[in-house]
């Protein structure tokens, strides 16, 4: 019985058997991970994201050549520019040394032209144009010395200092009218009150250009005044020493009538100073230009908002232009105040009073107490014309190329507002155009007092803005299309 039983489950138990047999084996024929180990990667490349490759894969060969291309182009764009763009910054100097001689300074010999001392035989006057005219024909670089008749300035020493301080020279050397009478009295009269530094005066005007100035004009003017004092002494000496009619007991009694003779008296009308101020008229406003420019990138974003309709209708793009047009000024209005204010608070000076323009004055101030807010407008007014120009390029252009557009107008207006256009060669003449460097002349004519031509310094800044102004519609629309079709795609 127990034979038959297990004769009975025994059929069972096989059929069992053979079912889990074949089971595992269609398990194992429909289980690719059994079968193909590799397939599951294949299978994760083809549903999932891509897995990363070597640089030399295969699968990557268009886009190796399209990358090489673009970074070649981009290369050479960059290169071209380079060569073009920051040669304007050295090209500024290039001619230094050739170009000198365009620095005029103006050489008036009033010795012994003036009454009442116009009886004697000049000696001072005549050695001092004889010397400068022979410079002019000296192969190194020289000054440009212009003598001049005393007439031209109606005989009068102080209408010289005036045309220094009116631009019409950078710098001049005057004979003063008594310069050899007086020499001479010293030593036949024993005159012990002679001061060799009034025969002769050197006038400047150094916050023109401070930079011009101590290095090219105020180096090569101490060298001429070592130059003729120690001419001019030995020829004195001689004289005097075989001339026995002078008592020895004057010449001891004036040795200051011997050696040096004679001197130059400077006279620097406004200098420049305090140290502080050097930002304010040079590289400080190379931040100006910066701060317009990126003024761009900050307040698109906001300006955005009023033409994506997002819970709300867009804004007609006519009045989106006007928006924007008021809303940049307005911030240029604050900026600029903000800027103007560092110069405040550092303690430049902007409460001085007036001084007359031929005498020396340190930062007298043209507007008395309400010269702050001349210099704040003229940082305003040249916030608008820098900022205008970069807020459409930067529409037209678009990224990366705006970057581009920032060096170049850094350096057109650096090269032109910084350095000397007189010692420049002529193709920057421009830069009399350009809208930094008439915000440094009129900053400067306002900190200092100097020979204003605020006028049309405001002038071409106010050209810059209403020329800007009025392409400024026109490059929303350009930028308004650049979007729609980056949408598009």
């Amino acid at each position: 019985m127990a034979s038959v039983q297990r004769s009975d489950r025994s059929p069972a138990s096989d059929e069992t058997v053979g079912d889990h047999t074949s089971h595992g084996n269609n398990a194992r024929n429909q289980d690719p991970e059994r079968e193909k180990p590799g397939d599951d990667e294949e299978k994760g490349q083809k549903d999932g994201p891509p897995q990363p490759v070597g640089f030399f894969h295969k699968g990557l060969g268009k886009v190796r050549l399209e990358v090489f291309q673009l970074w070649a182009r981009t290369t050479l764009i960059l290169s071209v520019f380079i060569l073009l763009v920051l040669s304007l910054y050295w090209g500024v100097l290039f001619r230094v040394e050739d170009n000198t001689s365009s620095l005029t300074v103006l050489v008036v010999d009033f010795d012994g032209r003036v009454p009442p001392f116009t009886g004697g035989t000049p000696l001072v006057g005549p050695m001092i144009t004889q010397t400068t005219e022979k410079m002019l024909s000296a192969p190194e670089p020289h000054l440009g010395y212009e003598t001049v008749q005393p007439s031209m300035f109606n005989n009068d020493p102080l209408a010289v200092r005036q045309a220094v301080f009116d631009w019409k020279a950078y710098a001049a050397i005057v004979v003063m009218p008594n310069a050899t009478a007086m020499l001479q009295q010293a030593v036949d009269q024993a005159n012990t009150t002679y001061d060799p530094l009034g025969a002769c005066q050197v006038i400047y005007v150094e916050a023109r250009d401070q930079d011009t100035y101590n290095n090219y004009i105020l180096p090569q003017l101490n060298a001429l005044e070592t130059q003729i004092t120690s001419k001019f002494g030995q020829m004195w000496t001689k004289m005097v020493m075989q001339n026995t009619s002078i008592p020895r007991e004057n010449l001891q009694q004036v040795p200051q009538a011997l050696s040096p003779a004679i001197g130059f008296s400077t006279f620097n009308l406004r200098p420049f100073r305090p140290a502080v101020v050097t930002p304010a008229v040079t590289v400080g406003l190379i931040y100006l230009i910066i701060l317009s420019f990126f003024s761009f990138s900050f307040y698109l974003p906001i300006h955005m908002k009023f033409i994506s309709p997002e819970g709300h209708p867009p804004m007609k793009f006519p009045s989106f232009i006007v928006w924007r047009w008021c809303a940049t000024i307005t911030a240029y209005l604050f900026l600029s105040l903000s800027y103007s204010i560092i110069s405040l608070a550092f303690q430049i000076p902007f409460n001085n009073h007036s001084a007359p323009t031929t005498e020396v004055a340190n930062n007298p101030e043209p507007y008395g107490k309400g010269s702050f807010v001349v210099y704040w407008m003229i940082n305003y007014v040249g916030m608008m014309a820098l900022g205008m120009a970069c807020e459409n390029v930067a529409m037209v252009v678009g990224q990366p190329w705006m970057a581009l557009w920032l060096i170049f107008w850094v350096i057109t207006n650096v090269s032109t507002s910084f350095y000397s256009l007189d010692l420049a060669p002529k193709f920057y003449y421009w830069g009399y155009a350009w809208p930094l460097r008439n915000i440094v002349e009129a900053s400067r004519s306002t900190l200092f007092q100097l020979h204003s031509r605020i006028g049309l310094n405001f002038g071409v800044l106010f050209v810059w803005v209403f020329i800007n102004t009025a392409l400024f519609p026109v490059c929303c629309y350009i930028f308004k299309r650049k979007m729609q079709k980056e949408k598009s795609q």
